[in-house]
Protein backbone atom coordinates (compact mmCIF):
# COMPACT_ATOMS: atom_id res chain seq x y z
CA UNK A 1 0.00 0.00 0.00
CA UNK A 2 1.28 3.44 -0.90
CA UNK A 3 0.77 6.40 1.47
CA UNK A 4 0.02 9.69 -0.26
CA UNK A 5 -0.41 13.22 1.08
CA UNK A 6 -3.63 13.51 3.00
CA UNK A 7 -4.66 10.00 1.99
CA UNK A 8 -4.96 7.22 4.56
CA UNK A 9 -6.82 3.90 4.98
CA UNK A 10 -10.34 4.00 6.43
CA UNK A 11 -9.05 2.34 9.56
CA UNK A 12 -5.76 1.38 11.05
CA UNK A 13 -6.79 -2.25 10.86
CA UNK A 14 -7.19 -1.99 7.08
CA UNK A 15 -3.61 -0.73 6.85
CA UNK A 16 -2.46 -4.02 8.33
CA UNK A 17 -1.48 -2.86 11.81
CA UNK A 18 -3.56 -5.47 13.58
CA UNK A 19 -2.08 -8.22 11.44
CA UNK A 20 1.44 -6.99 12.05
CA UNK A 21 2.15 -5.94 8.44
CA UNK A 22 3.57 -2.52 7.65
CA UNK A 23 2.33 -0.27 4.87
CA UNK A 24 4.86 0.17 2.12
CA UNK A 25 6.96 3.31 2.33
CA UNK A 26 6.71 6.02 -0.27
CA UNK A 27 9.90 6.62 -2.17
CA UNK A 28 11.17 10.17 -2.26
CA UNK A 29 11.52 9.93 -6.04
CA UNK A 30 7.77 10.08 -6.69
CA UNK A 31 7.47 13.49 -5.05
CA UNK A 32 4.72 12.67 -2.56
CA UNK A 33 4.99 14.32 0.84
CA UNK A 34 3.21 13.61 4.12
CA UNK A 35 0.93 16.35 5.42
CA UNK A 36 -0.52 14.46 8.38
CA UNK A 37 0.52 11.75 10.80
CA UNK A 38 -1.31 8.80 12.34
CA UNK A 39 -0.48 8.17 16.00
CA UNK A 40 -0.61 4.40 16.42
CA UNK A 41 -0.54 4.66 20.21
CA UNK A 42 -2.44 1.77 21.79
CA UNK A 43 -4.44 0.90 18.66
CA UNK A 44 -3.33 -2.72 18.73
CA UNK A 45 -4.82 -3.18 22.21
CA UNK A 46 -8.28 -4.64 22.63
CA UNK A 47 -11.26 -2.29 23.25
CA UNK A 48 -11.49 -3.40 26.88
CA UNK A 49 -7.77 -2.74 27.40
CA UNK A 50 -8.07 0.72 25.82
CA UNK A 51 -11.02 1.52 28.07
CA UNK A 52 -9.02 0.45 31.12
CA UNK A 53 -6.01 2.50 30.01
CA UNK A 54 -8.22 5.52 29.39
CA UNK A 55 -9.66 5.33 32.90
CA UNK A 56 -6.21 4.83 34.43
CA UNK A 57 -4.53 7.66 32.53
CA UNK A 58 -7.46 9.98 33.13
CA UNK A 59 -7.15 9.36 36.87
CA UNK A 60 -3.38 9.93 36.79
CA UNK A 61 -3.78 13.07 34.67
CA UNK A 62 -6.44 14.48 37.00
CA UNK A 63 -4.30 13.72 40.05
CA UNK A 64 -1.22 15.31 38.49
CA UNK A 65 -3.14 18.44 37.46
CA UNK A 66 -4.78 18.79 40.88
CA UNK A 67 -1.58 18.25 42.88
CA UNK A 68 0.63 20.46 40.71
CA UNK A 69 -2.05 23.13 40.54
CA UNK A 70 -2.30 23.12 44.33
CA UNK A 71 1.47 23.47 44.70
CA UNK A 72 1.50 26.41 42.26
CA UNK A 73 -1.29 28.05 44.24
CA UNK A 74 0.15 27.60 47.72
CA UNK A 75 3.73 28.57 46.77
CA UNK A 76 2.44 31.80 45.27
CA UNK A 77 -0.10 32.68 47.99
CA UNK A 78 1.17 31.25 51.31
CA UNK A 79 3.60 33.72 52.96
CA UNK A 80 5.32 30.87 54.80
CA UNK A 81 6.50 29.45 51.49
CA UNK A 82 7.97 32.64 50.05
CA UNK A 83 11.52 31.30 49.90
CA UNK A 84 13.76 30.37 46.95
CA UNK A 85 13.22 26.62 47.35
CA UNK A 86 9.44 26.92 47.11
CA UNK A 87 9.71 29.59 44.42
CA UNK A 88 11.53 27.05 42.22
CA UNK A 89 9.13 24.29 43.25
CA UNK A 90 6.16 26.39 42.15
CA UNK A 91 7.71 26.92 38.73
CA UNK A 92 8.57 23.21 38.48
CA UNK A 93 4.93 22.34 39.12
CA UNK A 94 3.82 24.89 36.52
CA UNK A 95 6.19 23.29 33.99
CA UNK A 96 4.75 19.88 34.85
CA UNK A 97 1.22 21.20 34.20
CA UNK A 98 2.33 22.49 30.79
CA UNK A 99 4.22 19.30 29.96
CA UNK A 100 1.47 16.86 30.85
CA UNK A 101 -1.20 18.94 29.08
CA UNK A 102 0.84 18.87 25.86
CA UNK A 103 0.55 15.10 25.42
CA UNK A 104 -1.94 13.34 27.69
CA UNK A 105 -5.29 14.91 26.64
CA UNK A 106 -4.61 13.93 23.03
CA UNK A 107 -3.77 10.38 24.12
CA UNK A 108 -7.02 10.14 26.12
CA UNK A 109 -9.03 11.23 23.08
CA UNK A 110 -7.30 8.68 20.85
CA UNK A 111 -8.07 5.91 23.34
CA UNK A 112 -11.75 6.64 22.79
CA UNK A 113 -12.08 7.61 19.12
CA UNK A 114 -10.94 5.67 16.04
CA UNK A 115 -9.46 8.60 14.14
CA UNK A 116 -5.86 8.99 15.26
CA UNK A 117 -4.84 11.48 12.58
CA UNK A 118 -3.03 14.69 13.56
CA UNK A 119 -2.14 17.48 11.17
CA UNK A 120 1.44 18.35 10.29
CA UNK A 121 1.11 21.70 12.11
CA UNK A 122 -0.29 20.02 15.24
CA UNK A 123 2.61 17.60 15.34
CA UNK A 124 5.10 20.45 14.95
CA UNK A 125 3.43 22.42 17.75
CA UNK A 126 3.39 19.44 20.10
CA UNK A 127 7.06 18.67 19.48
CA UNK A 128 8.04 22.30 20.07
CA UNK A 129 6.19 22.41 23.38
CA UNK A 130 7.75 19.14 24.50
CA UNK A 131 11.21 20.46 23.55
CA UNK A 132 10.77 23.83 25.25
CA UNK A 133 9.12 22.68 28.47
CA UNK A 134 11.34 19.60 28.80
CA UNK A 135 14.59 21.55 28.40
CA UNK A 136 13.37 24.28 30.77
CA UNK A 137 12.62 21.61 33.39
CA UNK A 138 16.10 20.07 32.99
CA UNK A 139 17.72 23.44 33.64
CA UNK A 140 15.37 24.29 36.51
CA UNK A 141 16.19 21.03 38.28
CA UNK A 142 19.88 21.98 38.13
CA UNK A 143 19.12 25.42 39.59
CA UNK A 144 17.14 23.75 42.39
CA UNK A 145 20.20 21.64 43.23
CA UNK A 146 22.35 24.78 43.32
CA UNK A 147 19.79 26.41 45.63
CA UNK A 148 20.08 23.51 48.08
CA UNK A 149 23.87 23.74 47.88
CA UNK A 150 23.81 27.47 48.69
CA UNK A 151 21.35 26.96 51.56
CA UNK A 152 23.30 24.14 53.22
CA UNK A 153 26.90 25.01 52.47
CA UNK A 154 26.65 28.82 52.71
CA UNK A 155 23.77 29.52 55.14
CA UNK A 156 25.06 32.92 56.29
CA UNK A 157 25.22 34.37 52.79
CA UNK A 158 22.28 32.38 51.39
CA UNK A 159 19.91 35.36 51.35
CA UNK A 160 22.38 37.31 49.21
CA UNK A 161 23.34 34.42 46.91
CA UNK A 162 19.72 33.46 46.23
CA UNK A 163 18.00 36.82 46.36
CA UNK A 164 14.64 37.26 44.65
CA UNK A 165 16.30 39.00 41.70
CA UNK A 166 18.71 36.08 41.27
CA UNK A 167 15.87 33.57 41.45
CA UNK A 168 13.89 35.46 38.83
CA UNK A 169 16.90 35.54 36.53
CA UNK A 170 17.52 31.82 36.94
CA UNK A 171 13.91 30.92 36.19
CA UNK A 172 13.87 33.29 33.20
CA UNK A 173 17.08 31.68 31.94
CA UNK A 174 15.46 28.24 32.08
CA UNK A 175 12.38 29.42 30.16
CA UNK A 176 14.27 31.43 27.54
CA UNK A 177 16.87 28.72 26.90
CA UNK A 178 14.09 26.14 26.62
CA UNK A 179 12.23 28.21 24.01
CA UNK A 180 15.37 28.99 21.98
CA UNK A 181 16.53 25.38 22.09
CA UNK A 182 13.04 24.30 21.05
CA UNK A 183 13.22 26.50 17.95
CA UNK A 184 16.59 24.99 17.03
CA UNK A 185 15.43 21.39 17.48
CA UNK A 186 12.20 22.14 15.63
CA UNK A 187 14.18 23.41 12.65
CA UNK A 188 16.42 20.33 12.67
CA UNK A 189 13.40 18.02 12.88
CA UNK A 190 11.40 19.53 10.01
CA UNK A 191 14.06 20.86 7.66
CA UNK A 192 13.51 17.87 5.34
CA UNK A 193 10.16 16.93 3.78
CA UNK A 194 8.35 13.81 4.96
CA UNK A 195 7.73 11.26 2.24
CA UNK A 196 7.78 7.93 4.05
CA UNK A 197 5.39 6.03 6.26
CA UNK A 198 3.25 8.53 8.21
CA UNK A 199 2.49 6.19 11.14
CA UNK A 200 4.10 7.31 14.43
CA UNK A 201 4.45 4.30 16.71
CA UNK A 202 3.74 6.19 19.91
CA UNK A 203 0.87 8.08 21.52
CA UNK A 204 2.35 11.50 20.70
CA UNK A 205 4.75 13.01 18.17
CA UNK A 206 8.00 11.98 19.81
CA UNK A 207 10.94 13.53 18.00
CA UNK A 208 13.22 10.51 17.33
CA UNK A 209 10.32 8.58 15.79
CA UNK A 210 9.12 11.49 13.65
CA UNK A 211 12.64 12.21 12.40
CA UNK A 212 12.99 8.64 11.16
CA UNK A 213 10.04 9.28 8.81
CA UNK A 214 11.71 12.20 7.01
CA UNK A 215 13.21 11.93 3.53
CA UNK A 216 16.91 11.32 3.26
CA UNK A 217 19.31 10.10 5.90
CA UNK A 218 18.17 10.93 9.47
CA UNK A 219 21.56 10.11 11.02
CA UNK A 220 22.86 13.67 10.85
CA UNK A 221 19.76 15.00 12.61
CA UNK A 222 20.06 12.31 15.28
CA UNK A 223 23.71 13.25 15.82
CA UNK A 224 22.63 16.87 16.34
CA UNK A 225 19.99 15.65 18.80
CA UNK A 226 22.63 13.64 20.66
CA UNK A 227 24.96 16.66 20.89
CA UNK A 228 22.09 18.84 22.07
CA UNK A 229 21.13 16.25 24.69
CA UNK A 230 24.69 16.35 26.03
CA UNK A 231 24.28 20.09 26.61
CA UNK A 232 20.74 20.14 28.02
CA UNK A 233 20.82 16.81 29.90
CA UNK A 234 24.38 15.98 30.91
CA UNK A 235 25.51 19.53 31.70
CA UNK A 236 22.71 20.15 34.23
CA UNK A 237 23.28 16.67 35.61
CA UNK A 238 26.94 17.51 36.24
CA UNK A 239 25.85 20.60 38.19
CA UNK A 240 23.40 18.48 40.18
CA UNK A 241 26.01 15.83 41.00
CA UNK A 242 28.62 18.41 42.03
CA UNK A 243 26.09 20.31 44.16
CA UNK A 244 24.98 17.22 46.06
CA UNK A 245 28.52 15.92 46.43
CA UNK A 246 29.43 19.15 48.23
CA UNK A 247 26.22 19.03 50.25
CA UNK A 248 27.04 15.47 51.35
CA UNK A 249 30.57 16.44 52.35
CA UNK A 250 29.28 19.45 54.27
CA UNK A 251 26.57 17.72 56.30
CA UNK A 252 28.74 14.72 57.13
CA UNK A 253 31.44 17.03 58.44
CA UNK A 254 29.48 19.38 60.68
CA UNK A 255 25.79 18.56 61.07
CA UNK A 256 24.24 16.78 64.05
CA UNK A 257 22.37 13.51 63.64
CA UNK A 258 18.96 15.23 63.60
CA UNK A 259 20.22 17.89 61.21
CA UNK A 260 21.57 15.24 58.88
CA UNK A 261 18.22 13.47 58.78
CA UNK A 262 16.31 16.63 57.89
CA UNK A 263 18.83 17.61 55.23
CA UNK A 264 18.90 14.14 53.71
CA UNK A 265 15.08 14.13 53.60
CA UNK A 266 14.95 17.42 51.70
CA UNK A 267 17.69 16.44 49.26
CA UNK A 268 16.29 12.94 48.72
CA UNK A 269 13.06 14.45 47.38
CA UNK A 270 14.92 16.42 44.74
CA UNK A 271 17.19 13.52 43.80
CA UNK A 272 14.21 11.21 43.34
CA UNK A 273 12.61 13.65 40.90
CA UNK A 274 15.91 14.05 39.04
CA UNK A 275 16.38 10.28 38.67
CA UNK A 276 12.83 9.80 37.32
CA UNK A 277 13.07 12.61 34.79
CA UNK A 278 16.65 12.22 33.57
CA UNK A 279 16.55 8.43 33.21
CA UNK A 280 13.53 8.47 30.92
CA UNK A 281 14.70 11.51 28.93
CA UNK A 282 18.19 10.09 28.37
CA UNK A 283 16.77 6.79 27.13
CA UNK A 284 14.51 8.55 24.66
CA UNK A 285 16.99 11.06 23.25
CA UNK A 286 20.48 9.62 23.80
CA UNK A 287 20.02 5.96 22.86
CA UNK A 288 20.75 4.71 19.33
CA UNK A 289 17.62 4.26 17.26
CA UNK A 290 18.48 0.59 16.75
CA UNK A 291 17.70 -0.03 20.43
CA UNK A 292 14.28 1.63 20.18
CA UNK A 293 10.96 0.03 19.43
CA UNK A 294 7.27 0.49 20.29
CA UNK A 295 7.51 -1.85 23.28
CA UNK A 296 10.51 0.08 24.64
CA UNK A 297 9.54 3.63 23.69
CA UNK A 298 6.04 3.72 25.15
CA UNK A 299 6.94 2.80 28.76
CA UNK A 300 9.68 5.42 28.91
CA UNK A 301 7.46 7.97 27.19
CA UNK A 302 4.77 7.34 29.78
CA UNK A 303 7.37 7.66 32.53
CA UNK A 304 8.40 11.21 31.67
CA UNK A 305 5.07 12.46 30.28
CA UNK A 306 2.67 11.38 33.04
CA UNK A 307 4.36 9.42 35.85
CA UNK A 308 7.05 11.99 36.65
CA UNK A 309 4.69 15.03 36.64
CA UNK A 310 2.36 13.08 38.92
CA UNK A 311 5.13 11.93 41.28
CA UNK A 312 6.80 15.34 41.67
CA UNK A 313 4.14 16.90 43.93
CA UNK A 314 3.64 13.64 45.85
CA UNK A 315 7.36 13.29 46.56
CA UNK A 316 7.80 16.92 47.59
CA UNK A 317 4.65 17.15 49.69
CA UNK A 318 4.90 13.82 51.52
CA UNK A 319 8.56 14.35 52.47
CA UNK A 320 8.18 18.00 53.48
CA UNK A 321 6.32 19.03 56.61
CA UNK A 322 6.00 22.66 55.50
CA UNK A 323 4.39 21.61 52.21
CA UNK A 324 1.98 19.26 53.96
CA UNK A 325 1.00 21.97 56.41
CA UNK A 326 0.53 24.52 53.62
CA UNK A 327 -1.63 22.09 51.64
CA UNK A 328 -3.83 21.45 54.67
CA UNK A 329 -4.23 25.19 55.22
CA UNK A 330 -5.00 25.80 51.56
CA UNK A 331 -7.67 23.11 51.50
CA UNK A 332 -9.31 24.17 54.77
CA UNK A 333 -9.13 27.92 54.89
CA UNK A 334 -11.62 30.32 53.36
CA UNK A 335 -9.94 33.48 54.51
CA UNK A 336 -6.34 34.51 55.18
CA UNK A 337 -3.96 31.80 56.36
CA UNK A 338 -4.08 31.17 60.09
CA UNK A 339 -1.17 29.94 62.22
CA UNK A 340 -1.22 26.20 62.54
CA UNK A 341 1.14 23.74 64.16
CA UNK A 342 2.93 21.63 61.62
Amino acid sequence: MWIWARRRPQSVAEAGWKTGSRPQQVGSRNGSTVTEFILVGFEQSSPSTRALLCALFLALYSLAMAMNGLIVFITWTDPRLHSPMYFFLGHLSFLDVCFITTTIPQMLIHLVVKNHTVSFASCMTQMYLVFSVGVAECILLAFMAYDRYAAICHPLSYAVIMSRQVCMRLVSTAWVFGMINGIFLEYMSFRNPFCRDNHVENFFCEAPIVISLACGDPHFTMKVYFADAIVVLLSPMVLIVVSYARILASILGRASASGRGKTFSTCASHLTVVIFFYTSAMFSYMNPRSTHGPDKDKPFSLLYTIVTPMCNPIIYSFRNQEMKGAMVRALRRKGPAQPEAV
